[in-house]
């Protein structure tokens, strides 16, 4: 029997209909062949125009014995990281980065043995670098044109999520393949051969099945479960307050995941290498700059160069943050317990150019190579920063959330506009909700954007 794909819930003792639309288990062997026949070509194409943009012969470049090699680690490296999962149908971004994790551990790998086998200098690197670049960019805008119409490609969604609905209970929000009420049809407390044959025939081709019942019938749904061959799982609304990630397991007890790091080592290999990289770039380069600024400080008015602040880092630790000096050494606020208003008298001539175009912020350049912070992220907060007289964590219990990771030069708030005197709680909500969603949907590629994004807003009309 075969999985109905329909949004009705089905309330008879007879067995649910079956549809004409092809099985989901034939929709994800489809889906699985057209991805990998897709990422082949890309990576063909991808090597293949190195020599039209190098204006060498394809053969003098031993490109053939360098796709020979990368294409099947790639493919390994992809499907062990679950790049051709169906559910990717509906994460276009992170089907995409999946891909570009994958040719980038592929490339890694490939070098290393070429290295270690003292042959790579057989071939030409700059094809092989250039080759790799071009395919990325191929896999990422195939990737996300196929995902966006897959369905109609492929003749389905591969990826099927079955609701069973046990009594008089809310439904839980979300699209579901098939929904269907057990009354009548399954009992999961009878030892009854048949019924699990009917359940078993109704989940065939599904790739989860939810289950929404009364907190006794729980135990019951869980032991009717486990032998069906599928990700199973119960609906507990009373953990919803928890906001729970997954369950752990600690001296053989169950216990709720709660928190844990928003990116995982790779993401966070990328993320320090790219911080590294921008940060010494953009020091050398603006060196001069640096040098002027410091000189004209020291001459506007006596005290130290830089000005040095306790802030709010990851994982809530706190760390001195630099920043070029841009008050009068004794009214410096070194807790941030006075916002800056406008025509603050505290700052001096020079501070009050460096403020407005966000040049006293450069400093914290040498903290992004220190490692206390990062290119972009939330920005950091003075321990006694407030809004509407409430320090910010009493306004929001969220506030902690926001130091999961690193802070930032700039971030997805401040490219938003939500910068300067925190005069109102929204002032500070504003800008929590758009750190929360950067930590939720965190990207290179979004980095990047922030940063382009951010020239934009360097004068201000909040910047004072």
């Amino acid at each position: 029997m075969n999985l109905q794909l329909v949004s009705s819930v089905t309330t008879s003792t007879a067995s649910p209909s079956i549809s004409a639309r092809p099985r989901p288990k034939r929709l994800r062997v489809r889906l699985f062949t057209y991805l990998i026949l897709l990422d082949v070509a890309c990576i063909l194409a991808g090597y293949g125009l190195v020599p039209l943009l190098n204006d060498i012969p394809y053969s003098d470049n031993r490109l053939q014995l360098v796709i020979a090699a990368l294409l099947p680690v790639y493919l390994f490296t992809a499907a062990n990281a679950g790049a051709y999962s169906p559910e990717l149908i509906q994460h276009r971004l992170r089907a995409i980065r999946l891909a570009v994790q994958a040719m980038a551990l592929a490339v890694g790998f490939l070098l290393l043995v070429a290295f270690a086998l003292k042959t790579s200098a057989q071939f030409s690197r700059f094809a092989f670098f250039v080759g790799a670049v071009v395919s990325v960019a191929l896999l990422a805008a195939s990737r996300y044109w196929f995902m966006k119409h897959a369905t109609r490609i492929i003749g389905g969604n591969p990826f099927g999520v079955v609701l069973l609905v046990d009594g008089d209970r809310p439904l839980p929000r979300g699209d579901y393949a098939a929904q269907i009420s057990t009354e009548g049809y399954f009992d999961p407390d009878g030892d009854d051969p048949d019924m699990y044959d009917r359940l078993a025939q109704v989940l065939d081709g599904a790739n989860r099945v939810v289950v929404a019942c009364d907190p006794s019938r729980r135990l019951s749904w869980a032991n009717a479960l486990r032998g069906a061959n599928i990700q199973g799982e119960i609906v507990a609304p009373e953990l919803d307050q928890l906001v729970p990630l997954g369950i752990g397991r600690q001296g053989g007890r169950a216990t709720v995941i709660v928190s844990t790091g928003p990116l995982g080592l790779f993401d966070r290999a990328v993320k320090r290498a790219f911080d590294v990289a921008v940060a010494a770039v953009v020091l050398i380069l603006l060196s001069p700059l640096l040098l002027l600024i410091a000189i004209a400080i020291k001459l506007d008015s006596p005290g130290p160069l830089l000005f040095r602040q306790v802030r709010i880092g990851r994982a809530n630790k706190m760390f001195e943050m630099l920043k070029f000096r841009s008050m009068r050494a004794d009214n410096c606020d070194a807790l941030g317990d006075q916002s800056t208003q406008r025509g603050d008298t505290r700052i001096t001539r020079v501070g009050a150019i460096i403020r407005k175009t966000s040049i006293d912020e450069l400093p914290q350049l040498f903290n992004v190579l220190k490692g206390d912070m990062s290119v972009v992220g939330p920005r950091p907060h003075a321990l006694g920063s407030r809004a509407a007289d409430k320090l910010f964590w009493e306004i929001d219990s969220r506030y902690w959330s926001r130091h999961a990771i690193k802070p930032g030069l700039t971030g997805l708030a401040q490219v938003r506009g939500y910068r300067g005197a925190t005069h109102h709680e929204d002032d500070l909500l504003n800008r929590l909700h758009s750190d929360l969603e950067y930590l939720d949907h965190w990207s290179i590629w979004r980095d990047i954007k922030i940063i382009l994004q951010t020239f934009r807003v360097l004068f201000h009309r909040n910047a004072y």
